[in-house]
Protein backbone atom coordinates (compact mmCIF):
# COMPACT_ATOMS: atom_id res chain seq x y z
CA UNK A 1 0.00 0.00 0.00
CA UNK A 2 2.77 2.64 0.64
CA UNK A 3 4.71 1.19 -2.50
CA UNK A 4 1.39 2.52 -3.89
CA UNK A 5 1.09 5.55 -2.28
CA UNK A 6 4.70 6.38 -3.35
CA UNK A 7 4.04 5.90 -7.03
CA UNK A 8 0.80 8.39 -7.09
CA UNK A 9 2.14 10.86 -5.26
CA UNK A 10 5.83 10.64 -7.58
CA UNK A 11 3.25 10.40 -10.94
CA UNK A 12 1.31 13.86 -9.81
CA UNK A 13 4.50 15.57 -8.75
CA UNK A 14 5.92 14.73 -12.50
CA UNK A 15 2.83 16.21 -13.85
CA UNK A 16 3.02 19.17 -12.09
CA UNK A 17 6.31 19.30 -13.08
CA UNK A 18 5.77 19.05 -16.57
CA UNK A 19 2.80 21.62 -16.35
CA UNK A 20 5.35 24.10 -15.11
CA UNK A 21 7.55 24.04 -17.71
CA UNK A 22 5.46 24.27 -20.43
CA UNK A 23 2.85 26.58 -19.36
CA UNK A 24 5.72 29.05 -16.89
CA UNK A 25 6.08 28.55 -13.17
CA UNK A 26 3.06 29.86 -11.14
CA UNK A 27 0.90 29.27 -8.47
CA UNK A 28 -1.27 26.19 -8.49
CA UNK A 29 -4.64 25.77 -7.00
CA UNK A 30 -6.21 22.28 -6.59
CA UNK A 31 -10.28 22.07 -7.84
CA UNK A 32 -12.84 19.73 -5.94
CA UNK A 33 -12.21 16.71 -8.18
CA UNK A 34 -8.02 16.59 -7.39
CA UNK A 35 -7.14 18.23 -10.37
CA UNK A 36 -4.23 20.69 -9.99
CA UNK A 37 -4.58 24.11 -12.76
CA UNK A 38 -3.19 27.06 -12.59
CA UNK A 39 -4.07 30.55 -10.57
CA UNK A 40 -5.89 33.22 -12.09
CA UNK A 41 -4.04 36.60 -12.30
CA UNK A 42 -5.72 39.88 -13.90
CA UNK A 43 -1.83 40.49 -14.44
CA UNK A 44 -1.01 37.56 -16.36
CA UNK A 45 -4.11 37.51 -18.44
CA UNK A 46 -3.52 41.48 -19.01
CA UNK A 47 -0.05 40.78 -20.48
CA UNK A 48 -1.94 38.05 -22.71
CA UNK A 49 -4.14 40.01 -24.11
CA UNK A 50 -2.57 41.45 -27.51
CA UNK A 51 -2.89 45.18 -27.45
CA UNK A 52 -4.85 46.73 -30.82
CA UNK A 53 -2.23 49.23 -32.65
CA UNK A 54 -3.32 52.55 -33.66
CA UNK A 55 -2.67 54.13 -36.75
CA UNK A 56 -2.27 57.87 -37.90
CA UNK A 57 -4.76 59.21 -40.10
CA UNK A 58 -4.52 62.38 -41.92
CA UNK A 59 -8.10 64.06 -42.77
CA UNK A 60 -8.48 67.15 -45.71
CA UNK A 61 -11.16 69.72 -44.07
CA UNK A 62 -11.27 72.51 -46.67
CA UNK A 63 -7.39 74.00 -46.40
CA UNK A 64 -6.88 72.37 -42.83
CA UNK A 65 -5.46 68.50 -42.33
CA UNK A 66 -6.02 66.91 -38.90
CA UNK A 67 -3.74 63.76 -37.90
CA UNK A 68 -6.42 61.15 -35.96
CA UNK A 69 -5.03 58.12 -33.51
CA UNK A 70 -7.21 55.54 -34.21
CA UNK A 71 -8.05 51.79 -34.16
CA UNK A 72 -8.19 50.06 -37.80
CA UNK A 73 -11.10 47.87 -36.32
CA UNK A 74 -12.83 51.49 -35.58
CA UNK A 75 -16.07 52.53 -37.79
CA UNK A 76 -16.05 55.62 -40.00
CA UNK A 77 -19.09 57.04 -37.57
CA UNK A 78 -16.56 56.60 -34.76
CA UNK A 79 -14.01 58.77 -36.87
CA UNK A 80 -16.67 61.50 -37.71
CA UNK A 81 -17.45 61.54 -33.48
CA UNK A 82 -13.77 62.61 -33.62
CA UNK A 83 -13.66 64.69 -36.13
CA UNK A 84 -16.65 66.55 -34.68
CA UNK A 85 -14.55 68.15 -31.70
CA UNK A 86 -12.20 69.57 -34.22
CA UNK A 87 -14.25 70.58 -36.78
CA UNK A 88 -16.96 71.73 -34.77
CA UNK A 89 -19.61 69.63 -37.50
CA UNK A 90 -22.04 67.27 -36.20
CA UNK A 91 -21.50 63.58 -36.84
CA UNK A 92 -24.40 63.43 -38.94
CA UNK A 93 -23.36 66.67 -41.17
CA UNK A 94 -20.12 65.21 -42.23
CA UNK A 95 -19.05 63.36 -45.57
CA UNK A 96 -15.90 60.88 -45.33
CA UNK A 97 -14.27 60.66 -48.67
CA UNK A 98 -11.77 57.36 -49.21
CA UNK A 99 -10.54 56.69 -52.57
CA UNK A 100 -13.24 58.64 -54.36
CA UNK A 101 -15.85 56.84 -52.48
CA UNK A 102 -18.10 58.03 -49.78
CA UNK A 103 -17.33 55.86 -46.66
CA UNK A 104 -20.77 55.03 -45.05
CA UNK A 105 -21.20 55.48 -40.97
CA UNK A 106 -21.30 51.73 -40.24
CA UNK A 107 -18.45 50.71 -42.38
CA UNK A 108 -15.02 49.62 -40.57
CA UNK A 109 -11.46 51.33 -41.33
CA UNK A 110 -9.53 48.09 -41.65
CA UNK A 111 -12.59 47.07 -43.92
CA UNK A 112 -12.12 49.66 -46.30
CA UNK A 113 -8.23 49.06 -45.80
CA UNK A 114 -7.86 52.17 -44.31
CA UNK A 115 -3.62 52.28 -43.13
CA UNK A 116 -1.45 54.62 -41.21
CA UNK A 117 -0.90 57.52 -43.20
CA UNK A 118 -4.15 57.27 -45.33
CA UNK A 119 -5.84 60.15 -45.98
CA UNK A 120 -9.36 60.73 -46.04
CA UNK A 121 -11.28 64.14 -46.93
CA UNK A 122 -14.20 65.64 -44.62
CA UNK A 123 -16.77 67.61 -46.34
CA UNK A 124 -19.85 68.95 -45.41
CA UNK A 125 -23.21 67.63 -46.01
CA UNK A 126 -25.58 70.07 -46.63
CA UNK A 127 -28.22 68.73 -47.75
CA UNK A 128 -27.95 66.76 -43.99
CA UNK A 129 -27.67 69.75 -41.86
CA UNK A 130 -30.84 71.61 -43.47
CA UNK A 131 -32.89 68.30 -42.66
CA UNK A 132 -31.42 68.40 -39.28
CA UNK A 133 -32.02 72.05 -38.69
CA UNK A 134 -36.01 71.59 -39.84
CA UNK A 135 -35.84 68.52 -37.24
CA UNK A 136 -34.48 70.89 -34.87
CA UNK A 137 -37.06 73.54 -35.57
CA UNK A 138 -39.68 71.08 -35.53
CA UNK A 139 -38.47 69.47 -32.04
CA UNK A 140 -38.48 73.04 -30.16
CA UNK A 141 -41.94 74.28 -32.05
CA UNK A 142 -43.52 70.59 -30.27
CA UNK A 143 -41.97 71.74 -27.03
CA UNK A 144 -43.07 75.49 -27.10
CA UNK A 145 -46.28 74.24 -28.04
CA UNK A 146 -46.67 71.67 -25.59
CA UNK A 147 -45.37 74.06 -22.76
CA UNK A 148 -48.42 76.54 -23.97
CA UNK A 149 -50.81 74.18 -23.85
CA UNK A 150 -49.71 73.16 -20.72
CA UNK A 151 -49.78 76.79 -19.20
CA UNK A 152 -53.76 77.30 -20.92
CA UNK A 153 -54.68 73.80 -18.98
CA UNK A 154 -53.29 75.27 -15.57
CA UNK A 155 -55.14 78.22 -16.04
CA UNK A 156 -58.15 76.50 -17.06
CA UNK A 157 -57.99 74.24 -13.92
CA UNK A 158 -58.39 77.61 -11.50
CA UNK A 159 -61.07 79.42 -13.31
CA UNK A 160 -62.92 75.38 -13.37
CA UNK A 161 -62.67 76.01 -9.67
CA UNK A 162 -64.40 79.23 -9.80
CA UNK A 163 -67.45 78.01 -11.94
CA UNK A 164 -67.94 74.85 -9.59
CA UNK A 165 -68.12 77.27 -6.50
CA UNK A 166 -70.39 79.49 -8.53
CA UNK A 167 -72.93 76.40 -9.27
CA UNK A 168 -72.79 75.49 -5.52
CA UNK A 169 -73.90 79.30 -4.72
CA UNK A 170 -76.74 79.74 -7.31
CA UNK A 171 -78.05 76.48 -6.48
CA UNK A 172 -78.76 78.01 -3.08
CA UNK A 173 -80.70 80.45 -4.54
CA UNK A 174 -78.22 83.24 -3.79
CA UNK A 175 -78.13 85.74 -6.30
CA UNK A 176 -74.75 86.40 -8.69
CA UNK A 177 -73.06 89.53 -9.67
CA UNK A 178 -73.38 89.69 -13.55
CA UNK A 179 -69.67 91.85 -13.49
CA UNK A 180 -68.00 88.40 -11.71
CA UNK A 181 -69.42 86.66 -14.52
CA UNK A 182 -68.90 88.45 -16.96
CA UNK A 183 -64.99 88.25 -16.19
CA UNK A 184 -64.92 85.00 -16.09
CA UNK A 185 -66.72 84.23 -19.06
CA UNK A 186 -64.05 86.90 -20.35
CA UNK A 187 -60.83 85.28 -18.64
CA UNK A 188 -62.59 81.77 -20.30
CA UNK A 189 -62.70 83.50 -23.69
CA UNK A 190 -59.55 84.77 -23.98
CA UNK A 191 -57.83 81.35 -23.13
CA UNK A 192 -60.16 80.04 -25.69
CA UNK A 193 -58.43 82.30 -28.12
CA UNK A 194 -54.77 81.16 -27.25
CA UNK A 195 -55.84 77.53 -27.85
CA UNK A 196 -57.24 78.53 -31.30
CA UNK A 197 -53.77 80.36 -32.46
CA UNK A 198 -51.81 77.12 -31.51
CA UNK A 199 -51.23 74.94 -34.58
CA UNK A 200 -50.47 71.34 -33.42
CA UNK A 201 -50.68 67.66 -35.00
CA UNK A 202 -50.47 64.37 -33.52
CA UNK A 203 -50.91 63.63 -29.36
CA UNK A 204 -51.30 67.39 -29.42
CA UNK A 205 -53.75 68.36 -31.56
CA UNK A 206 -56.33 66.22 -29.45
CA UNK A 207 -54.98 67.45 -26.16
CA UNK A 208 -55.95 71.04 -27.50
CA UNK A 209 -59.10 69.68 -28.90
CA UNK A 210 -60.09 68.51 -25.20
CA UNK A 211 -59.33 71.41 -23.56
CA UNK A 212 -61.24 73.56 -26.08
CA UNK A 213 -64.50 71.57 -25.74
CA UNK A 214 -63.74 71.84 -21.16
CA UNK A 215 -63.39 75.74 -22.08
CA UNK A 216 -66.33 75.49 -24.07
CA UNK A 217 -68.48 73.82 -21.32
CA UNK A 218 -67.69 75.95 -18.80
CA UNK A 219 -68.79 79.37 -20.50
CA UNK A 220 -71.96 77.46 -21.60
CA UNK A 221 -72.75 77.12 -17.97
CA UNK A 222 -71.52 80.24 -16.84
CA UNK A 223 -74.19 81.70 -19.25
CA UNK A 224 -76.64 79.80 -17.87
CA UNK A 225 -76.15 81.03 -14.81
CA UNK A 226 -76.06 84.58 -16.23
CA UNK A 227 -79.71 83.93 -17.25
CA UNK A 228 -81.21 82.56 -14.33
CA UNK A 229 -79.51 85.06 -12.36
CA UNK A 230 -81.58 87.50 -14.48
CA UNK A 231 -84.75 85.86 -13.91
CA UNK A 232 -83.79 86.15 -9.71
CA UNK A 233 -83.25 89.81 -10.34
CA UNK A 234 -86.92 90.16 -12.57
CA UNK A 235 -88.58 88.70 -9.76
CA UNK A 236 -87.49 90.37 -7.20
CA UNK A 237 -88.18 94.07 -8.95
CA UNK A 238 -91.83 92.53 -9.85
CA UNK A 239 -93.47 92.66 -6.55
CA UNK A 240 -92.33 96.10 -5.10
CA UNK A 241 -93.47 97.62 -8.44
CA UNK A 242 -96.75 96.11 -7.84
CA UNK A 243 -97.44 97.13 -3.96
CA UNK A 244 -96.88 100.84 -5.31
CA UNK A 245 -99.43 100.51 -7.81
CA UNK A 246 -101.86 99.10 -5.44
CA UNK A 247 -101.16 102.12 -2.98
CA UNK A 248 -101.92 104.52 -5.58
CA UNK A 249 -104.68 103.15 -6.76
CA UNK A 250 -106.16 103.36 -3.19
CA UNK A 251 -104.87 107.16 -3.16
CA UNK A 252 -106.02 108.26 -6.42
CA UNK A 253 -109.58 106.63 -6.18
CA UNK A 254 -110.61 109.07 -3.35
CA UNK A 255 -108.95 111.96 -4.79
CA UNK A 256 -111.30 111.59 -7.93
CA UNK A 257 -114.51 111.43 -6.14
CA UNK A 258 -113.92 114.57 -3.98
CA UNK A 259 -112.81 116.60 -7.18
CA UNK A 260 -116.33 115.26 -8.61
CA UNK A 261 -118.19 116.15 -5.39
CA UNK A 262 -116.69 119.31 -5.38
CA UNK A 263 -117.64 120.33 -8.98
CA UNK A 264 -120.84 119.07 -7.74
CA UNK A 265 -121.49 121.39 -5.32
CA UNK A 266 -119.96 124.38 -7.47
CA UNK A 267 -122.57 124.12 -9.67
CA UNK A 268 -125.33 123.75 -7.23
CA UNK A 269 -124.46 126.71 -5.50
CA UNK A 270 -122.31 129.29 -7.32
CA UNK A 271 -122.53 132.01 -4.80
CA UNK A 272 -122.47 130.15 -2.05
CA UNK A 273 -118.70 131.17 -0.77
CA UNK A 274 -119.16 134.70 -2.80
CA UNK A 275 -119.30 138.15 -0.66
CA UNK A 276 -122.39 139.67 0.21
CA UNK A 277 -124.18 142.04 -2.55
CA UNK A 278 -127.94 144.13 -2.93
CA UNK A 279 -130.45 143.37 -5.41
CA UNK A 280 -132.14 146.49 -6.21
CA UNK A 281 -134.53 147.51 -9.32
CA UNK A 282 -133.96 151.00 -9.75
CA UNK A 283 -131.64 152.20 -12.83
CA UNK A 284 -130.29 154.83 -13.51
CA UNK A 285 -129.94 156.61 -16.82
CA UNK A 286 -126.60 158.53 -18.55
CA UNK A 287 -127.61 161.25 -21.15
Amino acid sequence: MLSLAKSKSSSVSSRVDMNNNNNNPGELEIRPGGMFVQMRNSESSNRSSVSVPTIKVRVKFGSTYHEVLISPQASFGELKKMLSERTGLHPEEQKLIYKKKERDSKGYLDVARVRDGSKIVLVEDIINRERRCLEMLKIAKFQKDSNSIAQICLQVAKFAQQVTDLEAIASRGVELTDEHLDNLIGNLMTELVKLDEIVVEGDLKLQKRKQEKRVQSYIETLDLLKLCNTKLSSKSGEVPLQKQEHSYGKVTVPLQKQAKQRNLTELKHPFRDSDSFVVTTKWETFD
